[in-house]
């Protein structure tokens, strides 16, 4: 869990991946809360855990070979490429509002409005991480307001929107970042791009 766990949360999915899901080893485990604002049929609505598992695991097992053909992973360079693909990963997603997503927004970045996303890397040294069964990616924050008005301004299908965000999140999570220069944002894009069309979800960026 990141610096982020202990929200006011009434809303958590217990999402340790079931059978369906032990297809690859990517993942797993993916903890689903949400602020008391936001109702349970959002939840089942746009973070359906299926639905979300299912990016999840295609966003990992595309890094897992980008590894193998030696991409470095900002994030966790000073991990060896046989370790990164050992271990099983951990992530937490929480679902927000537009108050609350201001707050966090101002914490973090000193933006004082609500973000789509925002992005807690684990921040674990290698040492530590050595030692644990399982990776921690670290957290994702969505605010379900931002996404959806983004959704609709960009001409979006909401839902494919929100798989967008996941994947960039998660990249953001293991270091690759688009405001350090053109060529770390043609790689994160390319990346993204990708995995959409693995889910036979289109280029987000026409």
């Amino acid at each position: 869990m990141s610096q982020n766990s202990s929200h006011n949360t009434h809303n958590t999915i217990d999402d340790n991946l079931t059978n369906a899901f032990n297809n690859s080893d990517s993942l797993d485990a993916l903890d689903i809360s949400a602020a008391d604002s936001i109702h349970d049929d959002i939840l089942q609505t746009f973070y359906n855990r299926e639905n979300v598992a299912k990016i999840m695991m295609a966003t990992l097992d595309y890094i897992d070979k980008q590894v193998k053909e030696g991409v470095i992973l900002p994030y966790f360079d000073d991990i060896d490429a046989e370790q990164w693909q050992e271990k099983t990963k951990a992530l937490d997603i929480y679902i927000t509002d537009e108050d609350e997503g201001r707050e966090l927004n101002l914490e973090a970045r000193r933006k004082d409005y609500a973000t789509n996303i925002l992005s807690y890397p684990s921040d674990l040294p290698a040492a530590i991480i050595g030692l644990m069964p399982t990776l921690p990616l670290g957290e994702l924050i969505i605010c379900h307001a931002v996404m959806l008005r983004e959704a609709t301004e960009q001409n979006k299908e909401a839902l494919q929107h929100i798989s967008h965000l996941l994947i960039h999140g998660i990249l953001h999570l293991l270091g690759f970042d688009h405001e350090l220069g053109q060529v770390e944002q043609d790689e994160m894009e390319r990346f993204e791009i990708e995995i959409l069309s693995g889910l036979n979800i289109p280029n987000p960026y026409y």
